[in-house]
């Protein structure tokens, strides 16, 4: 299921913001990658005896998020001419507005005073909500490129 057309993938393909989104993806999933770490190692009693570790590794990973998220919205206005939430970007702009409200919510509930079992719990459905958004936006990628190969063999690109 394309959403390109002909005209937005040539857009899309000069365009500044994807060559920033292809650079601070991998970036994302490496503090990603490191968050799980640290909060394992903490819930596990492994090497990381400070919680301030866990919540320093969420605030990092929610911060990039939202890095990520905004510089996705001004490749969606010069593609899509929508800041978010546009027809062609709308279920993965919801995916990403779940996961960044689950990163949200970490910090809602330290500020609460919920207990470092319920915040570890918590900062997990975070890294979830990130890897199935994550997963969501890997198959657009790949649709996306098989689409952009038949339109290259059919002589429209």
């Amino acid at each position: 299921m394309p959403r390109y057309t002909p005209e937005q993938l040539s857009m899309r393909n000069a365009s500044v913001w994807t060559d920033i989104q292809i650079i601070l993806a991998p970036v994302q999933f490496l503090i990603f990658i490191a968050g799980v770490t640290i909060t394992t190692l903490f819930a596990n009693g492994i090497l990381v005896n400070g919680f301030y570790w866990v919540s320093l590794a969420i605030l990092f990973k929610t911060l990039f998020f939202a890095i990520l998220f905004i510089t996705g919205m001004f490749f969606e206005k010069e593609i899509f001419n929508q800041w978010v939430y546009s027809k062609d970007f709308l279920w993965e702009d919801i995916g990403s507005t779940v996961a960044a409200l689950f990163h949200l919510l970490y910090f809602v509930m330290a500020y609460l005073g919920y207990s470092q079992e319920v915040l570890i719990k918590e900062a997990y459905l975070a890294y979830l909500s990130y890897i199935l958004n994550a997963m969501q936006y890997l198959v657009r990628i790949i649709l996306e490129k098989n689409n952009e190969k038949k339109l290259r063999l059919e002589g429209e690109l």
